[in-house]
């Protein structure tokens, strides 16, 4: 009787599609933690393009990369999932042709312009059965996780009021991010998106109440639905349990620093907190709060820029089918979309 030999599951084998600041950053994530094959690579840019396999140089996860023209002729390649970092607006359109195709996607932020464009591409995730998750990068700095769990398992009571900010001094240096229909929206869809994001994770909520919301462009108020790209924006957003949330992000704002971005959640035992430190983009600190007692969950420099994308990668190699936490996606959309005023 012949002995058992235990199948081993292949790699996941990637395609990537853009490779700019963003992409390039993912794809050697990927390869550096030598998590699946990067097989074909595509950009508009070419320059962008031929940087990138460069970039995998001898690593083992480059599995022979190469080159492809077009989003198109990349899913043409036997692949097992797609990483996406093109322009917005064809986020929900390429995702959605990826997953036709029995790829899993990891999109980049946003996955559509619309709360109604995000359903239609999770309604194609869950009837392909494809595991389908965005890269909101910000939930896997160090002491996010923890933040979240403290919150959810009541340790400062029950949450009233949460205030979050994100502004960059700077704003985007891409043109198409100044094309509404190119990226859907302002500073809101760059950065806001991602405090909404967190906001609902530790709340744990949708929000059933209002949504109140002021956008502003060079300092100019805007009308509702807005039809111009904003570049600061204010908004309040109520939840049944009582929780009131205030948001602001902004682009190009006179703020003393590179970056503010904080998201604290004040409780009536206690609160917690994420907030950058010195100004940075990417070093944080997160704190638990009694009073005037302040623990630090965790701090100082932390390379968490990858960690989504590799943990996709994981749960792609586990269990790739469709992922009901992707619902989120929605609640997320469609708190944007009543920020914009499309609701």
């Amino acid at each position: 009787m012949k002995p058992e030999v235990a199948t081993v599951p292949r790699r996941p084998r990637l395609g990537f599609a853009g490779v700019g600041w963003i992409g390039l950053n993912r794809l050697r994530a990927v390869a550096t933690a030598d998590c699946a094959d990067i097989v074909c690579i595509t950009d508009v840019n070419a320059a962008s393009a031929t940087r990138a396999v460069a970039a995998l140089g001898a690593t083992p996860a480059k599995a022979d990369a190469r080159l492809v023209r077009s989003f198109e002729e990349l899913l043409e390649e036997d692949l097992d999932g797609v990483v996406i970092a093109t322009p917005s607006g064809l986020h929900a359109r390429q995702t959605i042709d990826a997953l036709e195709r029995g790829r899993a996607v990891f999109c980049q932020k946003p996955l559509a312009r619309t709360a109604a464009e995000t359903a239609a591409t999770l309604a194609t995730a869950r009837r392909r059965d494809r595991l389908l998750a965005v890269d909101f990068c910000y939930r896997t700095v160090a002491g996010v996780p923890e933040l979240v769990r403290l919150a959810r398992a009541g340790v400062i009571g029950e949450i009233f009021a949460a205030d979050l900010v994100f502004h960059n001094a700077y704003g985007p240096d891409k043109s198409w991010f100044y094309d509404l229909a190119q990226s859907g929206g302002g500073c809101v869809m760059d950065l806001g998106i991602h405090l909404v994001d967190l906001l609902l994770l530790v709340v744990n909520d949708t929000p059933s109440g209002a949504v109140r919301s002021r956008l502003y462009t060079g300092g100019r108020l805007l009308t509702q639905p807005a039809t111009e790209l904003e570049d600061h924006a204010l908004a309040e957003i109520d939840f049944a349990t009582g929780t009131t949330a205030r948001l602001t992000c902004s682009w190009r704002l006179s703020a003393g620093q590179d970056a503010v971005i904080g998201a604290a959640f004040y409780g009536t035992r206690g609160a917690l907190a994420l907030q950058n430190v010195g100004g940075s983009f990417y070093e944080f600190s997160v704190t638990h709060c009694e009073g005037t007692r302040r623990r630090i969950l965790a701090s100082g420099p932390d390379d968490w820029g990858g960690r989504a994308v590799n943990s996709w990668v994981a749960q792609l190699n586990a269990a790739p089918g469709f992922d009901a936490a992707a619902l989120h996606l929605q609640s997320v959309s469609d708190v944007i979309d009543a920020i914009y005023g499309r609701q």
